[in-house]
């Protein structure tokens, strides 16, 4: 018990004995004025009625402070409900449990929440909870027997409702609802999340009239206000986990094709090193990958009894591929026939980097057009260029200064009121555009997060000594694309959607994860830092620091100029200091 639960007891008890005492004060009174009756004698009423009128200020000063400690307790609880419910990923049984102490803070008899079907805008009954005091409680599956008027009425009207007599209320008097499941206490508050109502909480009292007062109101509506939210952000972790799953799937499908393509692969970068050997390729040339991959392809080629360095060195010349058969005495396998097909692997600046090599055994071409095909069909172009690329760089990371983008392509607030398909519809049509701005401008996409992407500009995988120049005519090109698509669709966003921060700093960047499964990723407070002013920048803005002004006014070529306003410093959670910073437009 705290010190004010136990100073309001204290109080409530010493108020109950001062009663006491005037209730023994007044018998004493009553006694000696009937004494004094007897003698003839009179005492002045008004000593027993400022008596009375005393013991109802003790009584009214009592009643308020129980009112106080119900009003406190119920306070409390709402903090501690609320805390349960935005922690916790299972809002089903969190909700159901917090009802359950919601209708013992209100005295109700049984609870509800009603949630709008997003797709069929039904009406459906996410909790339930019944106390069971009259008949039975509700089987599963059953409907509620609650006043669906009452319901409609707070959903279409988004106000609460509250009945204290059911029979009585005007507004309730000729629902039949009200008559045939014999309400009397009612009261129900919408879900209201962003302006739009999803659903009601309903609670009443079918044995007591008048159960439900303000205070009760204002409990249920900060309750209602908790449970939006936690279902809305539900509903949010549920779509994008099915999207998650949905690219995961897609993607180890990929992984796993190119792990079982019957195909050999043999990926050489620029120094003529072998960075891919996949089972395949070991199997037809009878080597392990574990000689292969890291050495010298001359030697490996050698080892094989394959003489190709003037046809590597024909598809890096010429950038062009090339496709040759020929016969070979394999070590350990004799005689075969093999087709080779040599292609240049280009990075995302279109610039050869090395050479991909498909080979397969002649003998067996008819089993393995099949899984060629499928392979061609499932992977994108340059999909080998980009695994052998981040394949090669080491576990553990690398330090190096990058410009780090994060770009809020249309926030979720301002999609259209539709269905989830056609909301995933609208928002890679904005991801797109991102997408070829960021690789235009160099730069590699290092995640998408909805509605947001992030890009790294300077990473080994694209080393730029502009690196912050070409960040910013990145988010520059966004603005641009951004507007055109606005006119294709014919609408006119003021101030536009995109919300794009950057930061320029150094960061940890390199693969995490195992050497069966690995991802490339940086990591560090700089990124940190440019996430944190992309949330502090305005929607339909480019916002940099000084930090990345001073990048590019050291390392810009000249052929760019650009327009800087000036706005209010960038600080908050991670940032030691606030930091300068601009909204960037291009100079007209």
């Amino acid at each position: 018990m705290s010190e004010a639960q136990a100073a309001a007891t204290n109080l409530i008890a010493e108020l109950r004995q001062l009663e006491e005492q005037l209730d023994e004060v007044r018998k004493t009174l009553e006694a000696q004025r009937e004494q004094l009756r007897r003698r003839r004698l009179a005492m002045p009423a008004a000593i027993i009625n400022n008596l009375e009128m005393l013991k109802q200020d003790f009584k009214r000063l009592e009643n308020n402070v129980l009112e106080e400690q119900t009003e406190l307790r119920q306070l409390r609880a709402l903090s501690e409900m609320s805390t349960r419910i935005t922690n916790s990923l299972n809002v089903d049984t969190v909700l159901g449990e917090t009802m359950e102490l919601v209708i013992v803070l209100t005295n109700a008899e049984r609870g509800y929440i009603v949630l709008s079907n997003e797709e069929t805008g039904e009406l459906e009954f996410r909790i339930s909870s019944e106390s069971g005091l009259m008949g039975r409680a509700m089987e599963s599956g059953d409907r509620p027997q609650i006043s669906m008027t009452v319901v409609n009425e707070v959903m279409s009207t988004g106000a609460p409702l509250l009945a204290d007599n059911a029979y009585q209320d005007e507004r309730l008097s000729e629902n039949q609802s009200i008559i045939n499941f014999t309400l009397r206490s009612v009261l129900c508050v919408p879900l209201r999340y962003k302006d739009r109502v999803t659903g009601v909480v309903y609670v009443d009292n079918r044995l007591v009239a008048g159960i439900f007062t303000e205070r009760e109101l204002k409990l249920m509506m900060a309750f209602a206000n908790t449970a939006a939210v936690a279902i809305a952000n539900a509903r949010m972790y549920m779509r994008a986990e099915q999207i998650l799953a949905e690219i995961t799937q897609v993607k180890e499908l990929m992984d796993n094709i190119f792990s079982s393509v019957g195909s050999g692969i043999i990926a050489i970068d620029s120094n003529d090193l072998v960075h891919t050997f996949n089972r395949a390729a070991g199997e037809i040339l009878d080597l392990r990958p574990e000689v292969a991959v890291g050495f010298d392809v001359a030697q490996v080629m050698k080892n094989a009894a394959l003489e190709l360095e003037d046809h590597l060195a024909h598809v890096k010349q010429n950038d062009a591929d090339h496709s040759l058969e020929l016969s070979a005495e394999l070590p350990g396998r004799g005689q075969v026939a093999l087709a080779l097909s040599l292609s240049p692997l280009k990075d995302s600046n279109d610039m050869t980097q090395g050479v991909a090599m498909v080979m397969d055994d002649v003998t067996h071409l008819h089993e393995h057009e099949t899984t060629i095909n499928a392979m061609k069909r499932i992977l994108p172009e340059g999909m080998v260029d980009q695994i052998n690329e981040i394949a090669n760089i080491e576990m553990g990371g690398l330090r190096r200064e990058v410009t780090c983008l994060f770009a809020n392509v249309r926030p979720w607030v301002t999609l259209p009121d539709v269905a989830p398909s056609e909301k995933l519809r609208i928002l890679n049509q904005y991801q797109a555009i991102a997408t070829a701005c960021i690789h235009e401008c160099g730069g590699i996409i290092d995640k998408y997060m909805g509605n947001e992407v992030m890009a790294l500009f300077n990473t080994q995988l694209n080393p730029d000594a502009r690196h912050a120049q070409m960040a910013l005519e990145c988010g520059l090109l966004m603005r641009e694309r951004f507007v055109d698509l606005y006119r294709e669709m014919n609408i006119n966003p003021d101030p536009h959607y995109y919300i794009i921060g950057m930061f320029t700093g150094v960061a940890t960047l390199g693969n995490v994860g195992s050497f069966q499964r690995r991802e490339f990723t940086a990591l560090g407070n700089s990124i940190n830092t440019a996430k944190r002013i992309q949330e502090n920048a305005a929607r339909g803005t480019i916002t940099i620091v000084q930090q990345t002004l001073d990048h590019i006014l050291a390392n810009q070529d000249g052929g760019c100029s650009y327009d800087l306003r000036p706005r209010d410093p960038i600080s908050g959670k991670g940032l030691s200091v606030a930091m300068p910073a601009y909204e960037v437009s291009r100079s007209a």
